[in-house]
């Protein structure tokens, strides 16, 4: 077999994924070849076991067509989340289901190659517990916060590489003899949006990422926008208070110094020491993100001060936006990542402040939407970047 019909077989495995279920005119009409010829391609997949004949197309008017889906087991993907507090390792199916437990792993970020070595010895560590053949897992997608060049494999913010190396991804894929890619968290939460979530369809999009810090990613034309050194996004660090407070970047009154959800954590600990009363005052528990789940309970509660603090932080979140409005022009705004777990409570503010900055013809048609991939937004990213490459593994 040719190599570029190998490359059309694995064409129509990535838009399988992504699709779900495609009749034959579908795959050629997005590979742009032939009926025969994409039928035989088809028909040689069947034959290997990697796709099945899944149901008919709804009807047009005419006979309706087969549709083709993948095969359960044609392959895995190992996913990896990181942030600056919780980092996560799951295994996904061909249906972006999760088989078995996520990993969750005390992973801390460093400038050196420590924390490099240790992730590579916690994903060996959860591929010798997963009961899947290796040779079934097609990839390794990384999502991890910083300064990330997908292209080169470089994070420029943390994990230093041992001498000798140059490249993150290729380095794990040494250690771990299966192909890795990595990418910015934020930007493989926009990606997760894109091809699976509320962005799926639309031209131009901002996805929020409400974490510990404040990220962004965009969808631009109907393309994933990286700027011009793969860095764009960073949010967070839009200089937009007077507040003297110094941010992780080493400047100070920048958007994450009142918005992240490390300062909705400190704003808890301040109302409770003004003795605010509140089912937050319980709280004792030193680990954030069982705090957060608790906020998240308390808002579901109707807690009076878990709504007001998450409310003062969503309408500065809105102030930040509206320059990001006046600049991009989007048709949609999407709130996803760990802080998207509050729910609808952080829509009303954050439209108040869009509201009260924006000019209202930019805003008249941009939506603002909760993502419904909650914090597993990250991990099927991560998938989805293993993909994006699928063909050239």
């Amino acid at each position: 077999m040719s190599s570029k019909q190998q490359a059309h077989k694995k064409e129509i495995l990535k838009l399988l994924y992504f699709e779900r279920y495609l009749s034959c005119a579908d795959l050629g009409n997005s590979l742009n070849k032939s009926l025969p010829y994409v039928t035989r391609l088809i028909e040689e997949l069947i034959d290997e076991n990697l796709i099945l004949e899944k149901d008919l197309a709804p009807s047009t008017g005419g006979r309706r067509p087969i549709r083709y889906s993948l095969m359960p087991d044609t392959f895995y993907i190992i996913s990896v989340s990181m942030d600056r507090l919780v980092s996560q390792i799951a295994l996904f199916d061909v249906e972006n289901n999760i088989i078995g437990e996520i990993m969750k792993i005390d992973l801390v970020l460093s400038k050196d190659e420590s924390s490099l070595i240790e992730l590579e010895k916690y994903i060996e560590h959860f591929l010798e517990k997963v009961s899947i053949d290796r040779k079934k897992i097609i990839g390794i997608g990384i999502g991890m916060p910083g300064f990330v060049d997908p292209k080169n494999g470089i994070n420029y913010s943390f994990m230093e590489l041992p001498k000798g190396n140059s490249n993150i991804a290729n380095f794990l894929s040494e250690k771990l003899q299966i192909p890795v890619f990595i990418d910015n968290d934020s930007s493989l939460i926009a990606l997760a949006e894109f091809r699976f979530g509320h962005a799926v369809k639309h031209e131009n999009v901002m996805v929020v990422n409400i974490g510990w810090g404040v990220g962004l990613g965009m969808i631009v034309d109907g393309k994933m926008y990286r700027g011009n050194l793969g860095f764009s996004g960073e949010f967070s660090h839009i200089p937009l208070f007077t507040n003297n407070k110094l941010c992780s970047c080493g400047k100070r009154g920048c958007l994450e110094t009142e918005t992240s959800l490390l300062v909705l954590l400190e704003k808890i600990k301040e109302a409770k020491e003004n003795e605010r009363v509140s089912i937050l005052n319980n709280i004792s528990n030193e680990n954030p993100e069982e705090v957060f789940n608790l906020v998240i309970k308390a808002v579901a509660e109707g807690d009076q001060l878990a709504i007001e603090l998450i409310s003062e932080i969503a309408y500065k979140i809105g102030r930040g936006l509206s320059i990001l409005v006046h600049l991009m022009n989007p048709e949609l705004i999407i709130l996803s990542g760990r802080g998207s777990l509050a729910g609808h409570i952080w829509l009303a503010p954050i439209q108040q402040a869009l509201n009260e900055y924006c000019i209202p013809k930019l805003l008249q048609k941009t939506k603002l939407e909760i993502s419904e991939l909650g914090f597993n937004a990250e991990l099927i990213g991560a998938t989805a970047l293993v993909m994006d490459n699928f063909v050239e593994i």
